[in-house]
């Protein structure tokens, strides 16, 4: 087995890129699950056994009231916060890729709930609710998994992939919706749900052919095994990986990290300590999280084909897969931009430009009455693509790379799911509330996700560290370094390289085989130094 090709000296196999698709389906599932909502909710069928109905039969006069429109969209939003808080102990307690498994089986189970509601509201939201549990306990364990897995210079990328299958679950929702929107009877609602089993099962069963996480191997103490799936993942055949240099480098690091885990292993309220700036981590990852969802976005995906119908468009249902289309292509540009450039300066950018079209968002539709200004209507729905376009290539992708890089192992998987957890919370009450407040102030929605944006950008400025190209070994060490600032640490970089980019170089020529430059210290021993300040 060889390495599919190099990226900056670092060996890639097929099977890193495999485990990231495949890990990645969890997104999908996600995606399609908040995608099909917004279109469904719109159905003939599902308005006649659902809503309420002044002329019985008649799916024109069916409305939800807010509140149970509220709930259906709503309890898949509790779900997923109760599956967030529960994926770290379900993930450390089975291993990543049996966890994830048993997720997706929790999801079905949802999934068959719904699909047998005939005529019990409340039976389809708690189906929801039951899906939640699943989808939010792999929010938790796939980015960590991908972290935890992936070469370190290519992680932003495979981990940014599950935030493009998440884009790419809501268009493909989209495109199922509009295509069993006119089917007679329960099958166009009933299809769409039904068909998430199909998703379920593929992630549920082809994560069992993937290599288990190196790092939770060796915290098993099962290092020989951790061994064979960093040369697995890295594409290095069995009888290279004893004498390989990146492999020794990277078993090092974990062993190391492990050691020094046992004797400090972590729990709950270790999350909360102020030691070596894990409390520090702990709210910058909530506070990342719920900033996500403030930028705005699920108002589109969960209620945009409401929102582009009072515009007064003719097929609100087109509006949505354009939508879609322009969030799952502009992933794709995220995962080189994030690769590129780094996590601060893209969320930074991405933040102000969000910021920007949302108030002409707002702006358009408080000025003038779109349903009555058919240009109007048409700059509101460019300046949704507009944010949609930065959305997709900076916040969306990017949080949740963040998410499997920036905390401890000995407390990573339990910081993951609190900060997954806060993002689920903020879902719910935009879920739930948006309706409330839509009604209650129009499109001046819109200032408040302005807002909000902005409040991003500041947050990452002033508080997150710039962690690409760092083994999360060295991630660890950046944050504990009390020399190193949010603002400066794009120049940081492990004892014996002199900045980010000679570790990059000296990884690139250790790889083929040349001299270390002066110096040079592998991360491995890097992280020896700081055992003093947890890893």
């Amino acid at each position: 087995m060889a390495a599919m090709f190099y990226l900056r000296g670092l060996p890639i196999g097929w099977v890193a890129i495999m485990l990231a698709l495949l890990a990645s389906m969890g997104g999908f599932i996600f995606g399609y699950d908040t995608g099909q909502i917004s279109d469904i909710l719109l159905m003939n069928d599902f308005l006649l056994r659902f809503a309420s109905c002044s002329t019985p039969g008649d799916a024109s006069t069916c409305t939800f009231s807010t509140v149970r429109e509220g709930l259906i969209v709503a309890l898949l939003s509790i779900g997923t916060l109760v599956g967030a808080l529960l994926g770290a102990p379900i993930a450390d307690f089975l291993g990543r890729r049996y966890a994830m498994s048993v997720e997706c089986l929790v999801f079905t189970v949802g999934v068959i709930v719904q699909i047998c509601s005939n005529h019990v509201w409340q039976q389809f939201a708690v189906g929801r609710f039951i899906g939640g549990l699943g989808v939010g306990a792999l929010s938790a364990a796939v980015p960590m998994y991908q972290a935890e897995t992936a070469p370190p210079q290519l992680r932003g990328t495979l981990t940014a992939t599950y935030q493009l299958f998440i884009t790419f679950g809501i268009l493909v929702a989209y495109c199922i919706s509009i295509g069993t929107r006119n089917a007679s009877g329960s099958a166009s609602w009933r299809i769409v749900v039904g068909i998430g089993i199909v998703w379920a099962l593929i992630l549920g069963i082809g994560i069992l052919f993937m290599p288990e996480s190196p790092r939770w191997l060796a915290a098993h103490g099962k290092m020989e095994e951790a061994q064979k799936s960093l040369a697995r993942s890295r594409g290095i055949p069995k009888e290279e990986a004893q004498g390989h240099f990146i492999i020794l480098r990277e078993v090092e690091e974990i062993k190391s990290s492990v050691q020094y885990e046992k004797q400090t292993r972590g729990g709950w309220i270790d999350c909360f300590r102020p030691k070596n700036k894990t409390l520090y981590r702990t709210l910058l990852g909530m506070s990342l999280q719920s900033l996500q969802q403030l930028t705005g976005a699920n108002y589109f995906f969960y209620y945009g084909a409401s929102v582009f119908k009072a515009v007064g468009l003719s097929d609100s249902f087109v509006t949505q897969i354009i939508l879609g289309a322009v969030n799952f292509v502009c992933t794709f540009g995220g995962m080189y931009v994030l690769e590129r450039f780094g996590r601060r300066r893209p969320l930074i950018i991405g933040g102000v430009w969000q910021s920007a079209w949302l108030f002409v968002f707002a702006s358009a539709g408080t000025a003038v009455d779109p349903t009555t200004h058919t240009n109007i209507g048409k700059l509101m729905i460019v300046a949704a693509c507009m944010f949609i376009l930065g959305y997709a290539m900076t916040w969306a992708p990017g949080v949740w790379i963040l998410i499997g890089e920036t905390f401890p192992t000995r407390t990573r998987a339990k910081q993951g799911s609190l900060s997954t957890a806060s993002n689920w919370v903020w879902n719910f009450l935009l879920a739930f509330f948006t309706p409330f407040i839509s009604s209650a102030i129009g499109y001046r929605y819109g200032y408040v996700f302005a807002a909000c944006n902005l409040a991003g950008a500041v947050v990452v400025y002033f508080f997150l560290y710039e962690s690409s190209n760092l083994s999360l070994e060295s991630v660890n060490t950046m944050y504990t370094d009390p020399d190193c600032k949010p603002w400066t640490s794009s120049e940081w970089a492990p004892i014996g390289f002199t900045s980010r980019q000679d570790l990059v170089e000296q990884t690139r020529a250790a790889e083929a085989q040349k001299p270390l430059a002066s110096n040079g210290v592998e991360e491995g021993r890097v992280e020896k130094r700081s055992n003093s300040s947890e890893v």
